[in-house]
Formats: C-alpha cells, sequence, structure tokens
C-alpha cells in the first residue's frame, strides 16, 4: 500500500511516521511519501524521518517529493495536514478578532473562518488531482478547521474523505485513565460537531459509567493550545454532558478573551519558537528519536487516531471510531449531508454513522448555528462573495453583530486572506 502525506514538512509529521512503522505491517505498507511545497521544511523532516525510521526497522520506503502528482499518484490513502500561509497566517487569524473584541482562534470563530477560506481552494486543488492520479483512494483530513474542510471536500472535491480530529480520542484517554481501565474499552457516546462536541455517557464492557467520569472532567486539562478555564462547580454535572475543550470558548467566552489578551504572545508565536527547536532537532544527523519536545506541540495521540481510522477501512469487519463524516441521519435534528463529528463504523465496504440520540436542547441550538457558519463559509470561499463572507461571519456564534463582523472582514480582506469579486 502507497501512503502520501501532504503538508509532510509539518513537526507533527514524525509523529506520524512513528506509528507507521510500528503498524507496517498490519497496514501492508510499501511505501510512504512526504510532500510539501517548502523544501527548507520538507527536507530535515524527510531525513529525520529516514533515521527514525532505519532505527525502528522501517521495511517500507520513504520518498519525499514537492511534486503534488509524483506524491499522489496510484496511493491508496492520502493524508492532508497544510497550513496555508504558515503561521504568519495563523497569527493574523489569532490577532485580528481581537483587536475587535472577539476570540482569536485558528479553528473557532472569525479566526477559523479565516482559516477556512485561505485552506479551501488549496485542499479542493489536491482532491482534483488525488481523483485523476488515484482514483478510489481515501483522503484522511487533518486540516482545520477540520470537519468543515471535510465538507467541502465531500460537497465539492468528489472523492472520498474522513476528517479526523484528536480531541474525541483524547478524552477517551483521560476517561481511561481515570476509571484505570484500557482504552479500547472504553466507548463514547459523542455528538456535535468537529471542536464543537460533548460525549453524552461512557460505557466500559457495556456498563454505563458516565456519573463517574463526570466529575473527573469537571476541572480537566484540555490541549496545549486551549487556555486552561474551569467552570463554575456544578456546571458540567448540570450540563449532563463532558464538553470539548473547545466548548470553553463559547461557555467561558469572557474569561477566555481575557486570559488569551493577557499572554505577551499569540499561540501561533509560541509555536514559531517550538518550530525552530524541532527543526534545529531535524537537522541534526545524530537524532533519530521522536522529540519530547513534540509534546509541547500539541495533537496528542494524532497518530493514533490516524492509524486506527485507515486500519478499520482496511478492515473486513470494521472499526468504530469518532470522525467527521456526512451525517446521514445519525442526528436527527441536522441535515443529511452536514458533517457531523460522530461514532461511525468503519470498514472495507465504506464509512457508516451510527444512529444516536437527538442533540439535547442546551446543545442543538449552538450546534444548528455553527453549522450555518460553516455552511455560508464554504459557500464564500467557493464564490469569493463578500455577502456569504459577511453573512458567515455574523453566524459565527464567536462574532454575532455585523459591527464585528464587518471590521474583521475588512482587516481579512485587507491582509489577502479573503479576495471577494463582489
Amino acid at each position: 500500500m502507497k501512503l502520501a502525506v501532504i503538508g509532510g514538512g509539518s513537526t507533527y509529521t514524525p509523529e506520524l511516521f512513528e506509528g507507521l512503522v510500528q503498524r507496517q505491517q498490519e497496514l501492508a505498507l510499501h511505501e510512504v511519501v512526504l510532500h510539501d511545497i517548502d523544501p527548507e521544511r520538507l527536507t530535515p523532516v524527510a531525513g529525520f524521518c529516514r533515521r527514525m525510521g532505519e532505527a525502528m526497522g522501517a521495511r517500507f520506503a520513504l520518498n519525499d517529493t514537492t511534486d503534488l502528482d509524483d506524491a499522489v499518484r496510484d496511493a491508496a490513502f492520502v493524508i492532508i495536514q497544510i497550513r496555508v500561509g504558515g503561521q504568519a497566517a495563523r497569527h493574523r487569524d489569532e490577532s485580528v478578532p481581537m483587536a475587535h473584541g472577539r476570540i482569536g482562534q485558528e479553528t473557532t470563530g472569525a479566526g477559523g473562518f479565516c482559516k477556512a477560506v485561505r485552506t479551501i481552494p488549496e485542499v479542493l486543488r489536491i482532491a482534483g488531482r488525488v481523483r485523476m492520479l488515484a482514483p478510489g483512494a481515501w483522503i484522511i483530513n487533518f486540516t482545520n478547521p477540520s470537519g468543515l474542510v471535510t465538507e467541502a471536500l465531500l460537497e465539492h472535491g468528489k472523492v472520498r474523505t474522513i476528517g479526523l480530529c484528536n480531541i474525541p480520542i483524547e478524552m477517551r484517554m483521560q476517561a481511561a485513565q481515570a476509571l484505570g481501565v484500557h482504552p479500547d474499552l472504553v466507548e463514547l457516546d459523542y455528538a456535535g460537531l468537529n471542536h464543537l462536541g460533548w460525549i453524552r455517557g461512557v460505557r466500559v464492557a457495556d456498563n454505563d459509567i458516565t456519573r463517574q467520569v463526570l466529575a473527573f472532567f469537571e476541572g480537566g486539562e484540555g490541549p496545549a493550545n486551549i487556555p486552561d478555564i474551569d467552570y463554575p462547580p456544578g456546571f458540567i454535572a448540570a450540563l449532563g454532558m463532558i464538553p470539548s475543550p473547545y466548548l470553553r470558548y463559547y461557555y467561558s467566552e469572557d474569561r477566555v478573551l481575557a486570559e488569551l489578551r493577557a499572554q505577551p504572545r499569540t499561540r501561533a508565536q509560541v509555536v514559531m519558537e517550538l518550530e525552530e527547536r524541532l527543526f534545529a532537532i531535524y537537522r541534526d544527523p545524530a537524532q533519530n528519536t521522536k522529540p519530547v519536545l513534540l509534546d509541547l506541540r500539541g495533537g496528542a495521540w494524532y497518530s493514533r487516531v490516524a492509524l486506527d481510522v485507515i486500519a478499520g477501512l482496511l478492515s473486513p469487519t470494521g472499526r468504530r471510531e469518532v470522525v467527521n463524516t456526512r451525517n446521514e441521519g445519525a442526528l436527527p435534528d441536522l441535515p443529511e449531508d452536514a458533517v457531523v463529528e460522530v461514532p461511525a463504523l468503519l470498514s472495507a465496504h465504506g464509512v457508516r454513522t451510527l444512529p444516536a440520540a437527538p442533540l439535547p436542547e442546551q446543545a442543538i441550538g449552538l450546534v444548528r448555528r455553527a453549522k450555518a457558519y460553516e455552511r455560508l463559509t464554504i459557500r464564500a470561499a467557493m464564490t469569493r462573495s463578500r455577502a456569504a463572507a459577511l453573512s458567515a461571519l455574523v453566524a459565527n456564534p464567536l462574532v454575532r453583530t455585523v459591527d464585528a463582523a464587518q471590521a474583521i472582514l475588512g482587516d481579512v480582506i485587507a491582509n489577502g486572506d479573503f479576495d471577494p469579486v463582489d
């Protein structure tokens, strides 16, 4: 099997590559190709992965290229993990909204809008080459905002696509740790959208242990890129669900905004410094083991969720995973073709979402509004319509007002992140 990684110059790639070596026999790998448009990033990452592969006993070929067609030709799986505009664009995504009194974050709010409209045209270009040169291949999308980008790929890219996020698996690992059981025994009733989801139930060996887990998440730590804002005592119990760490942006918006404004640097600036240190390690010919420093970059369990999904799609019997895919009746309150983040059965026969109960009243209003924002954002990216862009920002639950939306959109256009035709 050939697997291509688009955005292979990412500092995350060695995490993925380590997993590929560990599971090379299970996946029947014969070639992995790392692709990136920036050779200054690709070369050190590919060199480090080769040394890692030699040390770990990799038995597949590892190639790297800046030619997209060479990367995707005849691939069975294409992982997309790109960042259009790099960390400099991420810094704008975080800074511009805060200048107008709104949360600045790369996947939610106005920052997520900016990232999406830059990214969608590029991922659709990649999808077009996959459709031409690797018909039948699966695209595994890690590019954020993952659910929104996945919906654009499914609607306009016309390729088999699954969107992934490490948050559901990270929450499953945390629940397993709290319970003292193996993670494979933990099953989550998880529902919502990417970065806007909730654990509604937790089962271990068919026993409902949701109540035992709720208390653990009352003050649980989140990913490295999200401020640790605790909810008021009793809130999670009142909610009756365990919210994704990204729900802090919605449930504690004022406190999170104050925390972000108090930080001397944006997350993008922090990551720039981390990446300098990581690339120094990757360039060192004596280094061949995944650096501990990579843990600070975020993205815990990124490798595992990607490879579990690929293994599921190769399996005749399949496996249950939380993924971003078309709703197809899983959440009855949302359109059939809307991309949602829910459990699905993945197998060699395809992807089948598993039926779920409707979202409760305390969640469905926010989800519907966020989905409207996502669909308007896709329309703006495809049509380059100023009106669609403005409508998307007003619909965004973290922007809301037309005054803020107009001011932010003006800056986004001035910065070249969106080029309207009307």
